[in-house]
This record gives structure tokens, sequence and C-alpha cells, in this order.
């Protein structure tokens, strides 16, 4: 069992007594749930979210589940039953794997103990991402450069399905692929106040992968065994070192986030043949006029509102978000005012709860998670006073 970590837990247990108002009140029905993976300690934090006021109070941190290896990706299965964090195996943790570590959610917040499927392939997972209707985890692998899928089960059980891990495409005159994040479109719309809340969306998915090091995005079909074709549909260029993926919630438009070349591409989805320079409906991309757009000092994670109005860019290397108006016709952005928001130290994560009420970002270096509200009518963030977790926090999700 595990050995390290012990006098600091232990000191993180007495600060965190007196930074956060500790409560084990938490009710699906009335209250939000946010769940943090922590490196520094290699455990969970688990907080309620009062959905009134936005104030976030610990569920159990002090004795929170540890993880299965060095925690990194979060994510909630759409009912929030169980939670999913990428873990890798690592010296500092004892008996650690590499592979993707399940939580089961009790009904009052708390995190069971973890279940770990290891990864076949020995592949190295760098990101992660579910599906709306909550069937397949799909998991951007690094080296070999590939996607490993994951199939659901009905107790939130994972099963690589067959033929996983799926490699990417050697590049003509590339060097080895190696992906990096990747996203899924959805089948499941959002229920009001977005373009295509009441439209009736589409039963498959297709998902997106980036390749780091050949600078591209490809597209997959994704069957209903989730077993991926060897080529996939198309794939486009992007701008240097692409880092990190996100699709429209009405399947309009993917945007891709470039590390090194610090911008933003903006592509339009062929989901429909009447698409203008659309020859088919196989959700291959098309260049948005003006892609890509200017971002700040090294920007990585990104994600749209849930109502696909706004975009945020978490730019790693100056501890701030980027935030962009979405054109709902082009897909074009422009810079909202202030065109960026502070983070504290390193943010390496962030999450939107599906009410478009919260935002949350992972702060790495500074042991704690920044929290905004949004307003709706502007996408504008207004940051609250930050919560403490335990050291070195990276994943974040929420429901």
């Amino acid at each position: 069992m595990r050995t390290r970590f012990t006098w600091i837990l232990g000191i993180a247990t007495l600060i965190l007594m007196g930074v956060v108002a500790c409560s084990t009140k938490y009710a699906s029905s009335s209250n939000g749930l946010v769940v943090v993976s922590t490196q520094g300690n290699a455990v969970m934090d688990t907080f309620s979210l009062d959905l009134g006021n936005g104030h976030l109070a610990e569920i159990n941190n002090a004795a929170g589940p540890p993880t299965n290896g060095v925690p990194t990706s979060a994510v909630l299965d759409p009912a929030g039953a169980y939670a999913y964090i990428l873990v890798t195996q690592s010296s500092t943790v004892n008996d650690s794997a590499t592979g993707i570590e399940m939580f089961p959610v009790a009904s009052d917040g708390k995190l069971g103990s973890g279940t770990t499927t290891v990864l076949n392939g020995g592949v190295s997972p760098a990101a992660m991402v579910i599906d709306s209707a909550g069937k397949f985890l799909f998991v951007a692998d690094s080296a070999p450069g590939a996607v490993s899928v994951l199939a659901i089960g009905s107790s939130g059980t994972l099963t690589e399905v067959a033929g996983s891990p799926f490699l990417l495409p050697a590049q003509t005159g590339g060097t080895t692929p190696s992906a990096s994040a990747l996203a899924v479109t959805p089948t499941v719309y959002p229920p009001a106040y977005a373009i295509c809340s009441g439209n009736v969306p589409p039963t498959s998915e297709n998902l997106y992968v980036t390749d780091s090091v050949n600078y591209m995005v490809l597209n997959y079909p994704v069957p209903s065994t989730g077993t991926l074709p060897t080529t996939p549909t198309s794939s486009n260029p992007t701008g240097t070192v692409p880092s990190g993926v996100t699709v429209d919630p009405c399947n309009r438009f993917v945007y891709v986030a470039n590390s090194t070349s610090n911008n933003v591409n903006a592509f339009t989805v062929c989901n429909a043949v009447s698409l203008p320079n659309c020859p088919r409906a196989d959700y291959s991309l098309l260049s948005v006029t003006g892609s890509p757009f200017p971002a700040g000092n090294t920007p990585g994670p990104l994600l749209e509102d849930a109502f696909g109005n706004y975009l945020y860019v978490l730019d790693q290397g100056q501890n701030a978000i980027s935030a962009y108006k979405i054109s709902t016709t082009t897909g074009s952005l422009t810079a909202q005012t202030p065109a960026t928001i502070a983070t504290n130290s390193f943010p390496t994560s962030i999450a939107i709860r599906s009410d478009n009420s919260w935002m949350f970002v992972t702060n790495l270096n500074s042991a704690n998670l920044s929290q905004y509200a949004i307003t709706p009518s502007s996408g504008g963030l207004t940051p609250q006073p930050p919560v403490q977790t335990d050291n070195n926090p990276w994943g974040v999700a929420v429901k």
C-alpha cells in the first residue's frame, strides 16, 4: 500500500481546515459537484457547488481516495455517477499504474475507491474525453501516437474495444505522429438557449484528434462498436504544436489551440451538403476566413461555453484565459473586452457547468482552483475567490 505523502497530507489537512469550510452536504437535485485530481498527494478532491450563490464546500477531501498513479485529466460521465481520471505510473506513487481510474460517486458526493483499467499497447496517454451519451471514453496517446477507445458499461466499468489502440497515420515527409488532444461531436444538444436547442441531434459521432508533431487535426467517424478506421476521413493542417481541440455543442465549428505559434485555428464542420464548399456531409473541416486567430502565450486547453456563443482558451504561458465571441454564422473569433482574464499560476484544465453558470480552472503551481461566474448574455467572466485544493491540482470536471 501507499506509504509516501503521509506527512504532506497531514499538513495539507490542517491548511485546508483553516481555508475552506468543511461540509458533506450534497444533493444532486440541488447542488453541483466539482471533482479535482491533485498530483502533490495523489488524491482526489471533491466539492459541493451551491447553485444559488456558487459557493464551494469540501466533501471529505482530507480523506479523499488516493489515485493509482500520478493523475492528470478528469471527466465525469453525463449522469455524474462516475469520475474518470487519467493516471500515469510513477515511482513517487506506490502500487501505481498507467491507465484510466474510475471512481463511483456516492449520493453524498463522496468518491468511492478507484478501479484502474490498464491501457493496451504500452501507450503514454496525454488527454481524454467522454462522449455526450456516456458510451465511449477516448484517450489521446502521445507515444506511440494513437487513440485508445474504451466502452463504458452500465456500472461505469471500462472495456477497451477491439483493435484499440488505433495508431495515427504516418504523414508523407513527416515524423512519427503523437496525439495530444481530442474532442468528439455531441449526440445530445443543450436543452435550452443554444441555437440548436430543440433540433434533432445526429445519432452518429465523429472524433477529432490533434497530431502535435505533424501539426494536423484528424477526423475519424466513430462506428457503433467504437472501432476506429485505419485511415481518417480527412485531415487539416494546424498551427505549430497543436495542444487543445474542442467541438461546438451544436456541431458547427471546431477550434484548435497551437501552443508555440500562439494562435487558434477555426474550422467549419461539414455536417450538411448544403453548407458552402462542403461536397460531402462527412464532418470534414473547412478553415474559417481569417483563421488562425491570435491567442496569448502558450495556449493549451480550450472550451466553448455550454450554449456555443463564446470560446475560452487557457494561455498557460501567461497565466490567463483568452476570451472570444464566436460568430454564429461563420465561426470567426472576436476578442472579448477585456481580451484576457487572469488565473493563478500555470492553469492546466478548464471546465464549464452545463447550465453555463460557472467556470473552473485548476492552477498547478498555486494549489487552488480559480472560479468564475459566467454572464451568459455577454460571455463575461467575474472572478470569485480562489478555492484551496490539495497540492498541484491538474484535472477538473463539473456537474
